[in-house]
């Protein structure tokens, strides 16, 4: 069964538990700026909206790497920066259309969300729920699938 984040955005109340989480997890220091998920804050609406790599199908980034660093994690689905490997080009961070890879000064590579090896600390840190690892047939995955596979883009799904 592949999984994948979902996202409730009216269930976030700009906590950032889980880009502590996160850059914890990943980093071993509590900062939100080396976190691989970002809670946008939406100030005059008072609204919060956490994101994070959707690890698509057809994966820019992975696809736009001229080293191969990007590879598939298939027991998870992610797609995963080999840091070894990685030459901190940021090809990557470019091809990314929803801008979730990002550069990391201190090691000069890339980092982006590997689903913490299919055991997300950002949803078991979310107090709310606003964040959940769950089947992704219950994420809406396969409708965002169907409309990005549309040919007509003018058309609304």
């Amino acid at each position: 069964m592949q999984r994948s984040l979902h996202i409730d955005p009216e269930k976030c109340t700009g906590c950032l538990q889980c880009e502590m989480a996160c850059s914890l997890e990943n980093e071993k220091v509590f900062n939100i700026a080396k976190s691989r998920i970002k809670v946008f804050t939406f100030h005059e609406e008072g609204r919060f909206v956490p994101y994070t790599c959707t690890q698509c199908d057809e994966a820019w980034c992975m696809h736009a790497c001229p080293v191969e660093a990007i590879q598939l994690n298939k027991l998870t689905g992610a797609k995963v920066v080999n840091e070894s490997v990685c030459v901190g080009c940021k090809v990557c961070t470019i091809a990314c259309p929803f801008g979730t890879v990002n550069y990391n000064e201190d090691s000069g590579k890339v980092i982006k969300c590997d689903l913490c090896g299919g055991d997300p600390e950002c949803a078991k840190a979310c107090p709310t729920s606003a964040i959940a690892y769950i089947d992704a047939n219950w994420t809406g995955l396969d409708r965002m699938r169907s409309w990005a596979a549309r040919t007509d883009t003018s058309a609304r799904a």
